[in-house]
């Protein structure tokens, strides 16, 4: 569903049944920001609301056919449910209302197959649209080609074409994965060399279109495409990122989530969700103006429990803050949620606040150490003022004592020159920078 010079006139629709936990509203919301995204118009949004769904048709058969009445009247090119769909239940619904059908799941993978710019993001992309496509190639065939031989028909070119584009679908399935697994290996070769830089690292996460991407921009002085459009970014972006006392952090930004996230994507996207397993904290960016915010920070916290990252140290900053009508409740949900802050990344404003915040958050990071360094290792006092934050430095007749604050990983190659705190000063001139 690329956009053309003619966009396709969507028709959208979510079920709501007992078990729902979002809105009808909320749902159909954010389809159509999804249907936009991809280059859909969208012409009608439609609820229904029913105890179960229903197996042949989803929405049932009588509401389908009244769907199709409006699907006629609009010229709809294109009906889009927010509900995962079974190969059965998309057959009959495209026999029923005679346009193309597709579900949320199917949308979001053509979303990512527009905007995958890099080797692993396609490879990635055409992984999860081909496990989609598996069980359902059936439906690519007429109801002649779909038969299963019999008097007449066995072993016809039908059942020979299905079963070879299902060969040939598996095989290329396989191929990605092999291609995927050297791509893992890559990615977690260079989450290996950067863990060996002694910089403290973070991974931005949050519900897509929150604004991580705008606030890489504003922490590090890149320019990282942010737009208003969901998942702007599907490969990692790290960046450096100097707090006001001279620390350094490396910043990762990471895809986006968002409800229901295609199990397919997920497992895809594994070596890019693994960026956020492996960062020593997270910042969780949540949009403080969406009328759904609490939701979609629920899906965050349990896509984080998912990837097993849930227990890491969290730094929450409620961006958008400038669009928020009610700053007093803004403002008492920051002081209800620990290392929290509310900011606006557009108008890079709160920005102090947020620096000291992950300064604080890198304090419990970091050590504190006293070293006599020998003045033929003097590389390492440079180490500590280019990776560290050093506080005061002696040159003394038989050592350099350096009093800095290291990450850990400096401080075990650091060690070997540790000696008692009272033996270096608290704090000098020198010690700045």
């Amino acid at each position: 569903m690329h956009s053309t010079e003619t966009a396709e006139r969507a028709v959208l629709v979510a079920l709501e049944t007992d078990d729902s936990e979002d809105s009808l509203e909320a749902r159909l919301d954010e389809l159509e920001e999804l249907a936009a995204t991809a280059g859909a118009t969208v012409i009608r949004k439609i609820g229904q609301r029913k105890r179960q769904p229903d197996p042949a048709y989803l929405i049932g058969h009588g509401k389908a056919d009244e769907l199709f009445a409006e699907v006629q009247e609009l010229s709809a090119s294109l009906v889009i449910f927010d509900d995962e769909i079974s190969p059965t239940q998309q057959r009959n619904l495209g026999e029923t209302l005679k346009t193309r059908v597709i579900d949320r799941t199917q949308l979001i993978l053509d979303i990512f197959a527009q905007r995958a710019r890099t080797r692993e993001g396609k490879l990635q992309v055409e992984l999860a649209q081909l496990t989609y496509l598996l069980p359902r190639l059936g439906l690519l065939y007429t109801k002649f080609e779909r038969q299963q031989g019999g008097i007449g028909v066995r072993g016809g070119a039908g059942e020979t074409k299905l079963e070879t584009d299902r060969r040939k679908v598996r095989e290329r399935i396989t191929e990605l994965e092999r291609e995927l697994g050297e791509v893992i290996k890559q990615r977690a070769q260079q989450r290996a060399s950067r863990r060996k830089l002694p910089f403290p690292t973070a991974a931005l996460v949050g519900y897509t279109s929150a604004g991580k991407s705008t606030l890489l921009n504003v922490l590090s002085g890149s320019e990282v495409l942010a737009d208003r459009m969901l998942f702007s970014t599907l490969d990692p972006t790290t960046r450096r990122v100097v707090l006001p006392d001279g620390w350094g952090i490396l910043l990762t930004d990471t895809v986006g989530f968002i409800r229901n996230l295609p199990h397919h994507l997920v497992a895809a996207f594994r070596a890019t969700l693994e960026e956020v397993t492996g960062a020593d904290f997270l910042i969780h960016v949540v949009d403080a103006s969406a009328p759904e915010a609490d939701r979609q920070r629920d899906v965050v916290m349990q896509t984080l429990e998912e990837l097993g990252a849930a227990d890491k140290p969290v730094v929450t900053v409620f961006n958008k803050a400038d669009r928020v009508q009610d700053q007093y409740a803004l403002r008492s949900l920051v002081a209800t949620v620990p290392n929290s802050v509310y900011i606006s990344a557009a108008r890079a404003e709160g920005i102090p606040y947020l620096m000291d915040t992950i300064r604080d958050t890198v304090q419990t990071l970091v050590e504190d150490l006293c070293l006599a360094i020998p003045y033929s290792r003097s590389d390492f006092v440079a180490l500590c003022y280019e990776y560290g934050r050093v506080s005061s430095v002696e040159y003394k007749e038989d050592a350099i004592y350096v009093r800095a604050e290291v990450a850990h990983s400096l401080a075990g190659r650091l060690s070997q020159f540790a000696v008692r705190n009272d033996t270096c000063a608290a704090e000098s001139p020198e010690g700045t920078g």
